[in-house]
């Protein structure tokens, strides 16, 4: 054991080694600055300099192109990182001094390694396509103007937190997406419930946040340092002869917090079904490919910590294991289209941080990339069908019937045929068929788990993933057969009004159908050969090095077994589509009115009482306390004691002064009679 942790220090020295060669010889990446600019860019000129009297379609080209021109650089970065050798592609990117403040020198700085290029390529890419989209969506609205500046400002922090290469950068786009995603879901404030749940978003995230801060204390402290290239070797020079130390089990289970809170998971996930109050971009947007993976990215970046610290690493794996399983549940019973898909990201984004916590950074990162495809065709795939819902409703003037009720829908795939085959593959890929990118992804995350079990581990994370995974492919069918198929159920006579979305809306749908087909190609299963992970090779540098530093790798599995696992995964999920079909294709059973809720149905329908439980054990506590105060501390003591008390006092005062000095002499003749008997008695006494 000492022998190992000889060559974990001695590993450690040759990754700092290699960061300095890289620096050597590392090409000028400062052009990187525009992938920020572009953004920013937009951010002005809708923001600030255009008016209102400025075409429609021109803001929302101008916000649109500015994300795809950020995607440009990206492309760019991508082929610079690909030309050099794999364990010189971590290049640090200084513009300018920033905080050095005694032993804290922070720089602003980008790292531009494979995971951040990773990171920057889906969030321009997606972006782009959902800017595009929304240039139809959002058609006529009176605030179009400021929705693309919203959505600007949102990829300008978004991109500052994936490339920052110190954990305080990071912080700044970290917060940013915060205030950003405030803005755009509670868009339109007018109605109270969009607003609130803008509102709900942005402080269930201040809980994440206060946790990133403590841990970034701890490593400030203990380390010295907060920047990427610096903080890691340090912690494993400080920690790797002692493994599970209680202060680098607190850093892992702070950035945990920072991630639950940001990542939705449970039991900070609250705030992300309630997100879907804002329009279905933002959804498709902050929902898919950007803000709720930042707390995966910030874990996958953090993997040291999790190397150093196996126990913190069970306590991520479980709680994402437990989300991914506990979400799925509550999406069986959901009827809103938006809120059936809420649940799955909060599902989904389970299996990443389970990925983490069972070591599987890269697979955690596919998974993210892969979410981001299907994810983003789903949310838009469902936005078409409100905007068609929308369409057939305001032919015959309803305003009182739901769009986005799936009990309100059915037959749509015949009005709809390119949002149906759109949202059917997207269906595919995330129900973990063969084939399409969510398969790959999810396979190698429950491989890993599995292998996890092998060395050592829990057998949970494995078994509650296969489980959700079974669940996800029947709720996520359910949907498909009762929007799609089956007879309309909508108002008599809004039929007629049903239509196909516009091309700006459309043609970002088939391009990620087409990516979420194809995109998981690039990471085919161990079982087919290792070289064809093409994607595992290309973020090797990023965690290889740091695993090898503190701990083996887990034994690979056998062929047979590998092939056995593959197995188990697509049966469970074809077991799920048969059930789906069988219920609601054969058995043409429809979603089950409200008030017919009953039993664990009903626990389901109510997303298992836990806003409930949170308003009566927290919220309502905080506000009666909070009353309390201002009633009793606040008005009587403040304001009745010491504000208004102090007032009444200098009146009274006055008033007597006032009362001495009223200007009759006979009085001033009394008051110096007995000011004279005063002073005698005095001399008198003594």
């Amino acid at each position: 054991m000492d022998h190992s942790m000889e060559q974990a220090v001695e590993q450690v020295h040759q990754a700092a080694d290699t960061v300095v060669a890289a620096a050597a010889h590392a090409p000028d990446l400062h052009y990187a600055i525009w992938l920020l600019l572009f953004p920013l860019i937009g951010v002005v000129f809708n923001g600030l300099i255009l008016r209102k009297n400025i075409p429609e379609k021109m803001t929302g080209w101008l916000g649109s192109f500015m994300i795809i021109a950020s995607f440009a650089v990206a492309v760019k970065l991508f082929f610079e990182l690909l030309k050099l050798d794999p364990h010189l592609r971590a290049i640090d990117v200084t513009f300018f001094q920033w905080l050095h403040v005694g032993s804290l020198q922070i720089d602003f700085a980008f790292l531009i390694d494979p995971l951040s290029v990773v990171m920057i390529l889906v969030v321009t890419g997606i972006s782009s396509l959902i800017h595009i989209y929304s240039i139809g969506y959002m058609h006529d609205d009176p605030r179009f103007r400021v929705f693309f500046t919203y959505m600007n400002l949102f990829v300008f922090f978004m991109l500052l937190l994936v490339l920052g290469n110190s954990y305080p950068v990071m912080f700044i786009g970290w917060e940013g997406v915060g205030l950003a995603s405030y803005l755009l879901i509670g868009f339109w404030w007018e109605d109270m419930a969009k607003a609130t749940a803008g509102m709900k978003a942005f402080v269930v995230n201040r809980i994440g946040d206060f946790g990133v801060l403590i841990a970034m204390f701890l490593m400030f402290s203990h380390l010295g340092t907060l920047t990427f290239s610096e903080v890691f070797p340090a912690a494993a020079n400080a920690w790797s002869n002692d493994i599970n130390n209680g202060v680098v089990i607190a850093i892992g289970l702070m950035l945990l917090l920072g991630a639950a809170g940001k990542s939705a998971q449970f039991p900070l996930y609250v705030w992300l079904p309630d997100a879907m109050a804002g329009p279905t971009p933002v959804s498709a947007l902050i929902h898919a490919a950007t803000m709720v993976t930042a707390g995966v990215y910030m874990l996958a970046r953090s993997n040291m910590f999790y190397m150093l610290a196996p126990t913190a690493a069970y306590v991520v794996a479980m709680v994402g294991a437990v989300t991914a399983l506990f979400a799925a549940t509550i999406g069986l019973r959901q009827n809103d289209i938006k809120k059936v898909l809420a649940y799955s990201t909060v599902s989904q984004l389970g299996y990443m941080v389970m990925a983490c916590g069972v070591y599987a950074f890269g697979a955690g990162i596919f998974h993210l990339m892969t979410h981001a495809f299907f994810k983003a065709l789903l949310f838009l795939g469902s936005g078409a069908v409100i905007h068609t819902m929308h369409g057939g409703l305001h032919h015959i003037n309803d305003h009182h019937t739901d769009p986005q009720d799936i009990r309100n829908m059915g037959g749509l795939r015949k009005k709809i045929p390119i949002t149906y085959w759109t949202f059917l593959l997207a269906t595919l890929a995330i129900s973990g068929i063969p084939g399409f990118s969510g398969f790959f992804s999810k396979d190698e995350i429950l491989a890993y788990s599995f292998m996890n079990f092998n060395s050592g581990g829990s057998i949970l994370p494995y078994a509650l993933g296969l489980i959700a995974a079974g669940i996800t492919a029947f709720y996520m069918f359910r949907l498909v057969f009762l929007t799609f198929f089956g007879k309309y159920k909508g108002p008599e006579g809004s039929e007629e009004g049903l239509h196909e979305s516009p091309g700006t809306m459309t043609i970002p749908l088939i391009v990620l159908a087409i990516l979420s087909v194809v995109g998981g190609w690039i990471g085919l299963p161990a079982v087919f050969g290792e070289h064809l992970n093409k994607f595992a090779g290309w973020l090797d540098p990023v965690f290889h090095p740091g695993f090898e530093a503190v701990r083996y790798h887990p034994e690979h599995l056998a062929v047979p077994m590998e092939w056995a696992l593959i197995a188990v995964a697509v049966t469970v999920s074809l077991i799920g589509i048969i059930l789906a079909w069988n219920f609601y294709m054969k058995q043409k059973r429809q979603a089950i009115p409200d008030d017919q809720q009953s039993g664990f149905g009903k626990v389901l329908w109510q997303k298992y009482y836990v806003d409930e439980i949170y308003d009566a054990g927290v919220i309502r506590p905080l506000i009666n306390t909070c009353h309390f105060l201002w009633k009793q501390f606040d008005e009587k003591v403040i304001d009745g004691g010491m504000v208004h008390g102090t007032a009444r006092t200098v009146r009274w005062g006055g008033g007597v002064l006032r009362t001495l000095q009223g200007g009759v002499v006979g009085s001033y003749a009394v008051m110096m009679v007995i000011g004279v008997i005063v002073i005698l008695l005095s001399l008198y006494i003594r």
